[in-house]
């Protein structure tokens, strides 16, 4: 059911094409979606009724926005620009890279061939990506033998030992003709392309050639490279006689769970499969389209010569977009893959239904039990904060994140204390607050749905004090008290600090315990390595001579008293300190053997 103000907002909606963006009670973007109609398709949100991820999306949702477009494609083009730039939770969201390397071969006056992990715009040719490392590293050792390019750095007035093992074609000592190099080049790209009959062909004749001339060893080696290319090339069974690379999708839609599998046919093979699961919240179709124009705006990823799609989907828009015939196949080889592409995408999620049910209640199940025993609106962001010290020294903070009740380790951030100077949690806490979320603010970033604190509720009102009064922020915040046994207890919530009891065996109290044992975690650690390291500083800057500037430059280098103790006096003149003060230095440590023991310094502060 709308709210007023929405029913209002429904009522003044175009029937344009266009995006709409969704937001939830903090004013952040949580869904962006195109329409060819924005009037009929935002009210269909606020008039009908949903289940699973839509249902969840529309409780969240107490604002949004519209843009108007001239036609779809610009809708279908301003919605992928805006995922990518919000990265709104209910969205379908791509990795930016492939992280598969390719076969490239240079264009250069002596041209090489390599094995790359990313693609540029240098007039090179390039081949893959190949999914096993392993495997492209081998096929480029096979082609330096059977078609050698240049493998050395470059003239150097000699023959190298791989134009002796005839691997490379002597750039290193005379000129070669580029005739020769386009001549490999293209026995290069018609074999990478799948043609490996001419290559097996032309080695079982120099094979025989080498045999006739009694160069029985030369034989034998080519007839382990015939042997390779049917052990590794022949392995995969060829599915037509077309070579053209093309990529092939399918779906499958059940509970409101997307599965889309993707076939990557290269050398009239099938080399290899992706397959990606997502709830979602607008039609298969739709969600398709867009994951398919996404899929090919990620980092090192190689356009097809043709893209083949299930005959629901609207190819044209995504022709437009890309600049790639997309076709469905209605016969033959390439409708069989199709199918089989579907069948895959129904047997994976049937699959991951029968473990959705145990992950849920202990993922967003166990964060929803949370905001329910609060009484707040349902979230999905916790950020936890805590604070560590030994006797008022070394004082740190550390924060982390659990997104719907898994932690984010990317997100998660150190802080060493500015103003603080000796054990005061308020100070402490007020410091770290107003840092974190002046920061988030400033970058326009989206703020979490609650705050944990790992203590009572002296650090909950400095937070409420910090984020209410001076950010004008209202986020939820609730402390994790322990009990007498050090052991999570309860949480404490409301203008009052009371207590909120979860069962204890339950998953919502299984989420705050591990928020509490890992905020607790990683605090300690920050500590232990800035103690580590104050702890070598405090050991230098007694030796005479040796003051901040130098401290830092002989910790920085040499990492522990051991490797400083063992430097010998050029290393430590060859970081500008004097020949008396490098005598001092290892004088003083060698004197006191206790010195050179102490732990090797961190160096990821």
């Amino acid at each position: 059911m709308a709210s007023e103000y929405l029913e209002h907002k429904l009522a003044l909606l175009p029937g344009l094409p266009g995006c709409y963006l969704m937001k939830n009670i903090n004013s952040q973007i949580i869904y962006v979606g195109k329409a060819k109609n924005l009037k009929n398709r935002v009210r269909s949100y606020f008039k009908s009724s949903h289940t699973g991820k839509t249902a969840q999306l529309v409780s969240e949702i107490v604002d949004f926005e519209t843009i108007i477009t001239s036609t779809d494609k610009e809708a279908f083009l301003l919605e992928i620009t805006l995922i990518q730039k919000h990265q709104p939770y209910f969205n379908i969201k791509l990795k930016r890279g492939t992280g598969y390397p390719y076969i490239k071969i240079t264009k250069e006056r002596d041209p090489q061939i390599l094995l790359v992990s990313d693609i540029r715009k240098d007039g090179a040719y390039y081949f893959g990506p190949y999914p096993n490392v392993y495997a492209a590293e081998e096929t480029i050792h096979f082609i330096q033998k059977v078609y050698p390019l240049r493998r050395c750095t470059g003239f150097q007035g000699r023959p190298c030992l791989y134009y002796h093992m005839g691997q490379c074609l002597g750039a290193c000592f005379k000129e070669v003709p580029e005739k020769d190099y386009e001549r490999q080049i293209t026995k290069i790209k018609s074999f990478l392309n799948g043609n490996v009959g001419h290559a097996e062909k032309e080695l079982t004749t120099r094979m025989e050639q080498a045999a006739a001339t009694m160069e029985f060893e030369r034989a034998a080696d080519l007839r382990d490279q015939i042997r390779y290319i049917e052990a590794t090339v022949e392995k995969q069974k060829i599915i037509s006689n077309d070579s053209t690379p093309r990529d092939i999708f399918n779906f499958y839609l059940d509970k409101g769970w997307l599965s889309i599998q993707v076939f990557f046919i290269r050398q009239a093979r099938l080399m290899k499969r992706e397959k990606r699961l997502f709830p979602i919240v607008n039609t298969a179709e739709e969600e398709i389209a867009s994951f398919i124009v996404q899929f090919y705006q990620r980092k090192n990823t190689v356009l097809p010569r043709e893209i083949l799609v299930p005959a629901s989907i609207d190819g044209e828009v995504i022709e437009e977009l890309l600049h790639v015939p997309v076709r469905t196949p209605k016969r033959g080889t390439k409708r069989d893959l199709l199918e089989m592409a579907g069948k895959n995408a129904r047997l994976v999620l049937e699959e991951k239904f029968r473990l959705l049910e145990l992950d849920e209640s202990k993922t967003t199940g166990a964060m929803k039990e949370i905001t329910d025993a609060l009484g707040i609106k349902p979230g999905h962001k916790i950020e936890a904060f805590d604070h560590s010290h030994i006797q008022g020294a070394d004082l740190v903070s550390a924060m982390v994140v659990f997104v719907d009740g898994q932690p984010n380790k990317k997100l998660y951030r150190k802080y060493k204390l500015r103003t603080v100077d000796h054990a005061d949690e308020t100070a402490s806490t007020i410091e770290v607050i107003r840092r974190r979320y002046t920061r988030l603010l400033k970058e326009h970033a989206a703020m979490p749905d609650l705050i944990l604190m790992d203590g009572g509720d002296i650090q909950m009102n400095a937070v409420k004090d910090v984020l209410e009064n001076e950010l004008d922020l209202h986020i939820p915040v609730a402390g994790m008290v322990k009990n007498d046994h050090h052991k999570t207890a309860d949480l404490l919530f409301g203008e009052d600090d009371h207590h909120i009891h979860l069962d204890p065996k339950s998953q919502g109290f299984y989420l705050v315990q591990r928020v509490q044992d890992e905020v607790h975690r990683f605090a300690i650690t920050f500590h232990r390595q800035v103690h580590s390291k104050h702890s070598l500083g405090s050991r230098l800057d007694r030796i005479p001579g040796v003051g901040p500037k130098t401290r830092n430059k002989l910790l920085k280098k040499f990492g522990s008293m051991k490797k400083i103790s063992d430097a010998s006096l050029d290393d430590l003149q060859a970081l500008g300190i004097s020949k008396t003060v490098a005598q001092t230095i290892r004088l003083s440590l060698q004197a006191d053997p206790a010195e050179v023991k102490s732990p090797r310094t961190p160096t990821n502060l």
